[in-house]
């Protein structure tokens, strides 16, 4: 695929010289697999080598005679790509031929259109991306928004490389954050949803939690002597009757109604056990009900990610795994390993045995952890616990999958790793390099903290909505003679656009710090900023009517030219780059500096009254390769491109 990419051509030239080169004058040298960088400014060419002075360190030899002697060998060959080569204080330098380059970019851009840039892998796999897969007891929020949309782009970035890829959702049904909102919603007297499911089961999460939250602390104080912990657990209690406060505001009946429930009950947390046991024993009534919740919030769900463009190829529910026998398969394959073990009546995995003996303890653990913690897989109830479904759940996706790739939090680091054990002990063996936990920091908004139990969060609703209301402030302000129907569309286009781009633009390992003035910015480095010069470049090419028909590349002599043709010419790397080691931030990267480079450029050349006819086409097949560029760009992580803005 290397035709499919045009600085890729340039690159290539440069290596097979050098290399031929060097094997020519040092035979024996072992030649390292990188040998060309970027130089720290294009007066210093467009990719440079410093092998000459590694060859000095083996040879005893001056690193700029070395420089001087191969670049004497190197301008006696032929060149395509390659305008001049030059030795300056031991490093190598390539300059690329500029209308070569220009004329190889733009006519890709042209030939493929939508999949320039997008050079399928030799080696396709099958891959599954599970992401999202929030507990279905309340609405998603900001959190829950940068996994969706991080997986999200993961599954596109991968198709367009040549995967086969499906994206799954998780259905969290099994477990006490459902069994509480069943609690509460019992107490209610289960009635009818009038609003956005989600959000309606989210305050009976809060509130139940916060009710049985009190309760427990209250009993505690009654009994507590130690004064440093009575005060520790007197303003937790304080947190709480705040967070009370707060919900009887918002619907003081329904409070009220679990508010009593909660206490004429001798042992609530006793009960939601005996609601998850009977859940996951299969208890028709128990089922029903739960059932009944988790489908309705599943509707609020995809609501949500609708409106975010976001879908799923499968909805996998953890009780299905459960009552279909499949998590019993598991662990009774567990069970005939020498490292499971009952304890205290609990069913327990170990950990560390495991994998000290199937040699990956330091590979998976690294070395500072000196004890590994035991997974416990059933309770001495009999119930199993959140690691042990998803030992099964991976099971049956590596019957289909040759990777697994599961966007989870990185609090998440360690049950994920026991995971990634079992597999192993289990005889998965692929799943030692290919489950892949993606993990994900926080999102923190300013002054505000977040905490899903006390129903302090931002949803994703609202900052979407909330975006889409600003976008559509900005862009009835910048293009006030576009019509209605025009401005939503656009306005969603930008606000969806915004979000999604602020939550991609750090490495996932990074906290996002969510501001309004960086999502919304249209100056600098935020999607409305480059979807502009998207919609700039479709202006410019409006308005010059006809198709450039006989452009002349060599007339491109302007610096900011050549940084355009470069920066255009080098998408399929980045792209290639970004896929491969599953790092998005590198397109937002590319992304936002081509849109840097291409406002310098149109704003300081004129474009439509170019010198001449030549150089004006040739100018115009750049904006338009920046359009197409910019577009594929953009698609990749889910974001729109408008033509108008």
């Amino acid at each position: 695929m290397l035709e499919q990419n045009p600085f890729g051509c340039f690159r290539k030239e440069c290596e097979t010289k050098i290399v031929e080169t060097i094997k020519k004058i040092y035979p024996d040298f072992p030649i390292p697999k990188f040998i060309l960088t970027f130089p720290p400014s294009p007066t210093f060419g467009d990719l440079a080598s410093s092998i000459c002075f590694e060859l000095s360190r083996t040879y005893k030899e001056n690193p700029n005679n070395i420089a001087l002697k191969l670049v004497d060998e190197i301008l006696k060959l032929d060149f395509n790509f390659v305008e001049k080569v030059e030795a300056l204080s031991g490093y190598i330098n390539f300059f690329v031929n500029l209308p070569k380059l220009a004329e190889k970019t733009v006519g890709l851009a042209e030939k493929l259109g939508k999949n320039y840039g997008l050079i399928k892998t030799d080696k396709p796999e099958k891959i599954i991306v599970e992401h999202t897969s929030a507990n279905p007891s309340g609405p998603l929020h900001a959190g829950t928004a940068r996994n969706a949309i991080l997986g999200d782009a993961l599954a596109r970035m991968l198709k367009a490389r040549g995967h086969i890829v499906k994206r799954h959702f998780y259905v969290n049904d099994v477990g006490r954050q459902v069994a509480l909102v069943a609690y509460g919603y019992k107490l209610l007297g289960e009635p009818k949803i009038t609003e956005k499911p989600d959000r309606f089961f989210g305050f009976i999460y809060t509130a139940t939690h916060c009710a049985i939250k009190i309760k427990t602390l209250k009993e505690k104080i009654a009994k507590i002597q130690n004064s440093e912990k009575l005060k520790e657990l007197r303003n937790e209690l304080d947190e709480y009757a705040a967070v009370a406060v707060e919900l009887e505001s918002i619907r003081k009946e329904d409070f009220f109604k679990i508010w009593d429930g909660v206490n004429q009950d001798p042992n609530p947390n006793q009960t939601i056990e005996k609601i998850i046991f009977d859940y996951e024993k299969g208890e028709p009534k128990t089922k029903k009900l739960i059932k009944k919740i988790v489908k309705a919030c599943l509707k609020g769900f995809r609501e949500t990610l609708a409106k975010a463009e976001i879908k799923f190829d499968g909805w996998d529910w953890e009780s299905s795994l459960v009552w279909d026998g499949e998590v019993s398969k598991a662990i009774e394959k567990l069970k005939k390993t020498p490292y499971v073990f009952v304890k205290d009546g609990a069913l327990i995995f170990d950990v560390q045995l495991a994998a000290e003996n199937l040699g990956v303890r330091t590979k998976l653990f690294g070395e500072s952890l000196l004890e590994i913690p035991q997974l416990v897989l059933v309770r001495s109830d009999g119930t199993t616990l959140y690691t042990t479904r998803d030992i099964a759940y991976h099971l049956k996706k590596f019957s289909w999958a040759d990777k697994a790739i599961n966007v989870v939090g990185v609090e998440q680091k360690l049950a994920q790793l026991q995971l990634k054990t079992a597999l192993l002990v289990l005889g998965v063996d692929k799943a030692l390099d290919s489950l892949i936990h993606y993990a994900y920091e926080l999102v923190k908004l300013p002054d505000y903290k977040m905490s899903r139990r006390k129903g302090r969060y931002i949803t994703f609703d609202e900052l979407l909505d909330e975006a889409q209301t600003m976008a559509y402030n900005e862009v009835s302000k910048r293009s006030p003679n576009l019509n209605e129907k025009q401005k939503i569309k656009i306005a969603k286009a930008v606000g969806v656009g915004a979000v999604k781009y602020v939550m991609l633009n750090v490495s996932a390992t990074k906290t996002v710090t969510f501001t309004w003035d960086r999502v919304l910015n249209f100056e600098a480095n935020a999607a409305p900023y480059i979807q502009y010069a998207h919609a700039r470049a479709s202006s410019i090419l409006r308005k010059a009517k006809t198709k450039p028909s006989n452009p002349n590349y060599s007339l491109l002599q302007n610096p900011l030219e050549k940084q355009l043709v470069v920066t255009l010419s080098r998408f399929p790397e980045v792209f290639c780059e970004a896929v491969d080691n599953l790092k998005p931030e590198l397109l937002t990267e590319y992304a936002n500096n081509l849109a840097d480079v291409f406002n310098n450029f149109y704003t300081k050349l004129p474009v439509l009254k170019a010198e001449n006819e030549a150089l004006k086409d040739a100018r115009l097949q750049l904006v338009k390769t920046t359009k197409i560029v910019l577009e594929n760009a953009l698609n990749l992580l889910g974001i729109k491109t408008p033509g108008k803005m």
